[in-house]
């Protein structure tokens, strides 16, 4: 009942998005009842009616991507300070986000039904004579198992990747997994200050704190009261840290770090949370590039599948199992060398003495890199297989069904939807700073000028890689 408050009571934006998660769900479920209309019409040919089956997936994962974006970008399941009191805590706004896009799902897989009993001529009386008749099992009964099961799958895995995308997750930093840094003989625990080998007994090493001790001025420890250094014993304790030089052990007396330890103590905030003064900087963008060699490697290897698929399939049958296989291993490359390619974006454009709108630009990018940079890898291999597709058609005049149509449509439909989805999140995200800088006095002219100068910069980048990865996959199967 709650889920269908809020979408009742939502914005018209994102009633729209909804209307595309429903509009791309009909379509993907006309797909799955034609697959099975082709494999009640055709017994004898399971593996072409298996082979159609398989290639729903395509449409499947678009749409099920496209739900996941609508979701996270959804305002009003979005966890605020307040809501946990009245019940409505991270856990329960999933369950209502993943029960609301199911019924954006449930809802499109209903008009698939609608749109397919239609053209059958179970609702008219007159079926529809032209291309699709061949996979609608006219004469035939519809086996009602497999169609709630076929209908049912698209609302399924879109709720359960929303409900796994927006899981709620544990506050409490995780552990560091770095290695252990080895310091002088008989250091004990990881230490966070590498030390040389032979640091421990340096001339002078073990006399630091008590020459520092012994330089303060004798009338300022004379004026000092004795309750000051009890009150500074409290802090430090409280806090955290320790006085410099004092060894530091914890409850049960066991000694952790040497007296001699000059390594600043962590500072707490108002949480209570420890920061390490050697930690990174707040505001520095962090970087996603360490999944772009997996993405690279993943891309050559699907280019490798789709090669090897290519020169074994005959001249005039359909695409393989094998073509399926290497265009989703080169969509899942670009896919995560995408955030990679847009951080280098960012940093291209802040290389070689940047202006304020070079510099702006870039930092934006290397924020946001991690939201728009996977959308941008999807779409560009959704744009290498249209292009290649074209290329194969302009040279072999193969003509592509209804069929095939919609599912193009409705992949191509799902991949640029997330990716503008994405770019709306993000620019919503950066509300603060835009705020900011207008209040600082930028000119709007600027603002808009990098949004120009993002988008140029991308489409440089991404530009080029598509033409490639469609040159590279469509050589095997012009041939």
């Amino acid at each position: 009942m709650l889920a269908l408050r809020l979408t009742r009571a939502a914005r018209l934006a994102v009633q729209l998005r909804r209307l595309l998660v429903a509009s791309a769900s009909a379509g993907t479920g006309f797909l799955l009842l034609c697959a099975l209309g082709h494999a009640l019409t055709h017994p004898d040919a399971p593996g072409a009616s298996s082979l159609r089956l398989a290639w729903c997936a395509a449409p499947l994962a678009a749409t099920v991507y496209l739900a996941v974006a609508v979701a996270r970008a959804d305002p009003g399941t979005r966890p605020r300070p307040g809501l946990s009191a009245i019940g409505l805590g991270p856990g329960r706004l999933m369950a209502v986000s993943a029960t609301t896009t199911a019924l954006s799902a449930a809802l499109g897989s209903v008009a698939a039904l609608l749109g397919f009993l239609y053209l059958r001529g179970d609702l008219t009386g007159a079926p529809v004579d032209g291309a699709v008749s061949g996979v609608l099992a006219l004469g035939q009964r519809l086996p009602a198992p497999a169609v709630v099961t076929l209908l049912a799958l698209v609302p399924a895995a879109a709720s359960a990747a929303v409900a796994l995308t927006l899981r709620p997750r544990d506050p409490r930093p995780a552990p560091s997994a770095g290695s252990r840094r080895y310091g002088r003989f008989g250091a004990y625990g990881w230490g966070a200050a590498r030390e040389t080998f032979g640091a421990y007994g340096r001339y002078g090493a073990r006399l630091a704190s008590a020459s520092a001790s012994a330089s303060a001025p004798a009338s300022a420890s004379a004026s000092a009261p004795a309750s000051a250094s009890a009150s500074a014993s409290a802090s430090a304790s409280a806090s955290g840290g320790r006085p410099a030089g004092a060894a530091q052990a914890d409850p049960s007396g066991a000694l952790l770090t040497q007296a001699s330890d000059t390594r600043p103590p962590a500072t707490t905030d108002g949480d209570g949370s420890a920061q390490d003064a050697t930690g990174p900087v707040p505001g520095t963008p962090r970087s996603h590039t360490t999944l772009l060699p997996w993405g690279i490697a993943v891309l050559t290897a699907g280019l490798a599948v789709e090669t090897y698929a290519g020169d074994t399939a005959t001249r005039d049958a359909a695409p393989s199992a094998g073509v399926l296989l290497g265009w989703a291993l080169a969509t899942l490359g670009l896919a995560l060398a995408g955030p990679g390619l847009t951080h280098l974006c960012g940093r291209l454009l802040q290389a070689v003495r940047p202006g304020a709108l070079r510099l702006l630009a870039g930092r934006v990018l290397m924020e946001e890199s991690h939201r728009v940079g996977r959308p941008l890898g999807v779409v560009c291999a959704v744009a290498s297989a249209a292009y290649a597709a074209a290329a194969l058609h302009d040279a072999d005049a193969t003509d592509f069904g209804p069929l095939s149509v919609i599912g193009a449509v409705v992949v191509a439909g799902c991949t640029v939807a997330t990716l503008l989805t994405a770019a709306v999140e993000a620019k919503h995200a950066r509300t603060d700073t835009t705020d900011a800088l207008l209040r600082l006095g930028a000119p709007p002219t600027t603002l808009r000028a990098a949004a120009a100068l993002r988008a140029g910069a991308l489409l440089a980048v991404f530009g080029p890689l598509t033409l490639v990865v469609a040159q590279l996959a469509s050589l095997p199967l012009a041939r």
